[in-house]
């Protein structure tokens, strides 16, 4: 009796060993669902673009923004680093510090103004959204800048699909005191914007390059 019990505990061990290990890769399996096939493609890192143009709904007088703004990083748990190289801004006068960036929305069937509102997965003040890139001062009409970003390109508050858009004014970092303030940084109107969409690293390795000659200023 004492045999048959022991042998019917060792069947039910088993049972649950292979059912744990059925799980395990069950979870597995899963959590490589969240990135994308291009990440093994590329040595574990995903790209990502976005081809900046103006506003279909762009009110005259203000400047054709349009270049590009690329995405790369590293998976899992990589830092996202985003390279803006935009064009068009007004070459003369004072520069005015342009706001940009990520929204809810990529839909640009009205223009930029069809993207939503800032994206804001954790429903939190602006400034601190994950795709709120802050400020740019253009030179000669240009913003070249690298900077690293809260936001991500992996899982479910994936990025990708998503839209980036250029604004008029200064983003006011929050401090305004009103509620554009904290919803957007009174940013004023939308120049130019653009949808997200995993890329090959070419673009990123070009733009790279150049952005590393403009600052060595070769």
């Amino acid at each position: 009796m004492m045999l048959m019990c022991q042998r019917g505990s060792m069947s039910v061990l088993g049972a649950l060993l292979v059912v744990l290990a059925g799980c395990q890769q069950c979870a597995s399996t899963n959590s490589d669902t969240l990135a994308p096939p291009e990440v093994s493609q590329h040595n574990g890192t995903l790209y990502a673009a976005c081809k900046m143009r103006p506003s279909t709904s762009l009110a005259q007088g203000l400047p054709k923004v349009y270049g590009q703004v690329l995405f790369k990083q590293d998976y899992p748990q990589g830092k996202l680093t985003v390279l803006l190289r935009l064009n068009g801004f007004p070459k003369e006068g004072d520069p005015v510090p342009r706001a940009v960036h990520i929204h809810q929305y990529g839909d640009l069937s009205q223009g930029c103004d069809s993207t939503g509102g800032h994206y804001n997965p954790y429903d939190v003040h602006h400034p601190n959204h994950p795709g709120d890139f802050g400020n740019f001062d253009p030179q000669q009409g240009k913003i070249n800048a690298m900077i690293e970003s809260e936001a991500t390109l992996f899982g479910g508050m994936s990025v990708i699909g998503r839209a980036v858009v250029v604004h008029e004014k200064r983003d006011d970092l929050g401090r305004g005191g009103d509620a554009g303030s904290l919803l957007h940084g009174n940013a004023g109107r939308r120049l130019g914007c653009c949808i997200i969409g995993i890329s090959s690293p070419n673009l990123w390795n070009n733009h790279q390059k150049q952005y590393s000659r403009r600052l060595r200023g070769n």
